[in-house]
């Protein structure tokens, strides 16, 4: 399994949203590549980073803040964040980003997300973020009618290999994470699932493992001191 500690950006500074409410913000560092340096010498070799700011927008906005991230060597970064069309795509990739996410435009252009998963293949992720089971979008300020387990099917018959799945109710609540849900999600074949939103124990990481979830996604937690990032990865490599 991969831990990815996560970086949220909101005018270049590192931040965490609690269930996607802008207004509900804590910040926790001016200087992104810093904080990124220290998952790196914590042991992380994987990072999570989304610009907030560009979910909301559609465009991107903390783009050199996260090009500042991408000089840190050996590390696999994802990002996302108000990804709406291929020249985007070509930026992130350019600058030594390892996978591109995508999330309202899977929602809204599905053809566009099909084929770009046949141009970029394991370089593309989709990110599914719900809320009672309905998938939302844009920066999920909307709800859509759209069930968040057929869309997952519906991306794995497009050619989406990697789902990252965030149960909106969960996030920056530090109250753990929806387990059910991931259950049910791992039955889904040809698909990686990353578990996101609310990972806030050690054995919740263990028992994500243990049913079958690629990747996890840590934030709120690591930030407020409930996990530690340095205990999760030897435990992870451990259990």
């Amino acid at each position: 399994m991969n831990i990815f500690p996560a970086i949220d950006l909101c005018n270049k500074k590192v931040v965490r949203l609690t269930q996607g409410n802008y207004n509900i913000i804590d910040i926790y560092s001016e200087h992104p590549k810093k904080v990124a340096t220290k998952f790196y010498n914590d042991g992380a070799r994987h990072l999570h980073v989304v610009d907030l700011d560009g979910a909301k927008e559609g465009q991107l906005v903390n783009f050199d803040a996260i090009k500042n991230i991408c000089s840190i060597n050996e590390l696999f970064i994802e990002v996302g964040g108000g990804i709406r069309n291929e020249q985007t795509i070509e930026k992130y990739i350019s600058i030594g980003v390892s996978r591109v996410i995508l999330g309202t435009i899977a929602v809204k252009k599905l053809d566009f997300v099909k084929k770009v998963a046949k141009r970029f293949k394991d370089k593309i992720a989709v990110s599914v973020d719900a809320i009672d089971g309905l998938v939302a979008t844009n920066g999920w300020k909307e709800i859509s009618n759209l069930p968040s387990y057929d869309f997952c099917i519906e991306l794995r018959d497009i050619g989406i290999k990697n789902i990252i799945y965030t149960d909106i109710s969960k996030d920056g609540e530090l109250s753990g994470t929806n387990l059910e849900i991931y259950k049910k999600l791992v039955t889904i074949d040809r698909i990686k699932i990353t578990a996101s939103g609310g990972v806030s124990y050690i054995e919740e990481i263990a028992r994500l493992k243990e049913i079958g979830v690629d990747s996890v996604i840590v934030g709120k937690a690591i930030y407020e001191g409930v996990l530690n990032l340095k205990d999760i990865i030897k435990f992870e490599k451990e259990c």
